[in-house]
């Protein structure tokens, strides 16, 4: 509206009150940058973490290093780099919003950490759909490379997923020379049948696999038993290391999940008290002479 002085001088009253009532409490482009801004972090401090071995996929990609302390490291770093990257894009957001002028101070800073705490959700949802495609591309490349597979050595296959393979073998053994790819290919049945219980195999495989390992290749039958002893051993090790291997692989899974789960409470936390101090210094006009002066 517009009042004329005495002084002739036009003065225009701006009506915001309206304007105000119209508009909601929830500044978007502010947590969308905020957003931006913690993710652009998160995936650049992580980023230099994996590149130097600190990640939660293997603990022994130093040579020397304790598995125990690459571990603590890597959830260390994994814990810092998203409270950080969380806090940082909520006082982004905290200072970037537009105050609302119909809000006490208390009711300002509810408003300014629900900001931060939606930051924390938007870069949580960006975060999870970056995983999944991650993974999804690594399952269509896994998916090609097995389909490619499956079609090379399908008739392979076919005999090796036969559970009656094994128990058909036994009705033909004799004590004659047996060809070589076909006995290469009954062995690796036995093996494989020893496999699905605890990896040892019985007495009458085993003096087979010996008469069978000195027809082909002339050894006496001392030494072809020693050679089938010395194969036996080596898959029980294999076996054994696969099995280990799995339970490694378990565990740090259960850890690295309990660690999101942690990290993430804390950087919600975070996130909510980075966007009231910088709703605080919106307010109070902090310009931090000190970092950023103008040259």
């Amino acid at each position: 509206m517009t009042i004329e002085h005495p002084s002739g001088i036009a003065v225009i009253e701006a009506s915001a009150a309206s304007d105000r009532e119209k508009s909601s409490y929830v500044d978007w482009p502010a947590i969308i940058a905020g957003v931006v801004f913690a993710s652009a972090i998160s995936i650049l401090f992580i980023s230099f973490g994996s590149a130097i071995g600190l990640n939660m996929v293997g603990f022994h990609a130093r040579e020397g290093a304790p598995a125990v302390l690459i571990g603590v490291a890597a959830a260390s770093w994994f814990l810092w780099v998203q409270v950080s990257s969380f806090m940082a894009g909520g006082y982004l957001t905290g200072r970037l919003r537009r105050r609302n002028f119909d809000a006490t101070e208390d009711e300002s800073d509810v408003r300014d950490g629900a900001h931060g705490l939606l930051v924390w959700a938007g870069a949580m949802i960006v975060g999870a759909v970056l995983a999944v495609s991650g993974v999804g591309a690594i399952a269509n490349a896994v998916g090609s490379a097995a389909a490619t597979a499956t079609v090379a050595a399908s008739n392979a296959v076919e005999d090796a997923v036969d559970p009656n393979a094994y128990f058909v073998d036994t009705l033909f053994r004799a004590n004659q020379p047996v060809d070589a790819t076909l006995a290469r290919d009954e062995a690796g049945r036995i093996f494989a049948q020893a496999a699905l219980g605890d990896g040892s195999i019985n007495a009458d495989d085993r003096a087979y696999l010996a008469n069978v390992v000195a027809a082909n290749t002339g050894l006496t039958p001392e030494e072809a038993q020693a050679r089938v002893d010395q194969v036996a051993a080596n898959v029980a090790t294999a076996r054994q290391q696969a099995v280990e291997a799995a339970r490694i692989a378990r565990n740090t899974a259960i850890i690295a999940a309990f660690l999101l789960a942690a990290s993430s409470l804390v950087s919600a936390i975070g996130a909510y008290w980075a966007a009231q101090k910088g709703g605080n210094h919106r307010d109070e006009n902090s310009v931090f002479t000190d970092v950023f002066r103008r040259f």
